[in-house]
């Protein structure tokens, strides 16, 4: 069954990752999974890291790795701002897991409570779900 089309716009701080219509958008947010349909009421989030997917129809589906960032519904369609969006295919499951052992490390060393736990505990979070992500699971 086709849907209606929208715009969704996929922004990170190197720039536009993805810009174009959909039928539907599928992320997660701090209390859970979201799909955004057209007409979807307004909305302002923040999203935790997943597997975004952008369904430009039911065959025709962009994934990404999704860091954390925003969301923005509005009449004007979907607008994701988040640190890191990413071709899963590109994921290098070494790497990650030298990331994950390095956020680890430093949040095991942070005070507790600190900036600097906050963040660590953020990117720690990050790349266990890219992981996740690039060795084929779900990141839920």
């Amino acid at each position: 069954m086709a849907r209606t089309k929208f715009k969704a716009e996929v922004l990170t701080p190197e720039g536009e990752v993805f810009n174009d219509e959909v039928e539907m958008v599928s992320t997660r947010t701090g209390t859970g999974s979201i799909g955004i349909l057209a007409n979807h009421q307004p909305l302002l989030g923040m999203l935790d890291p997943t597997e975004l997917r952008l369904y430009k129809s039911e065959s025709d589906v962009v994934t990404l790795a999704q860091g954390e960032g925003y969301v923005q519904v509005s009449e004007n369609g979907v607008l994701i701002l988040v640190e890191e969006a990413v071709d899963p295919g590109s994921l290098n499951s070494g790497e990650l897991q030298d990331k994950l052992r390095t956020a680890e490390r430093e949040l095991e060393q942070a005070e507790e409570g600190s900036e600097a736990a906050r963040v660590a505990a953020r990117d720690k979070r990050r790349w266990e779900t890219f992981l996740r992500i690039a060795q084929g699971g779900s990141s839920s």
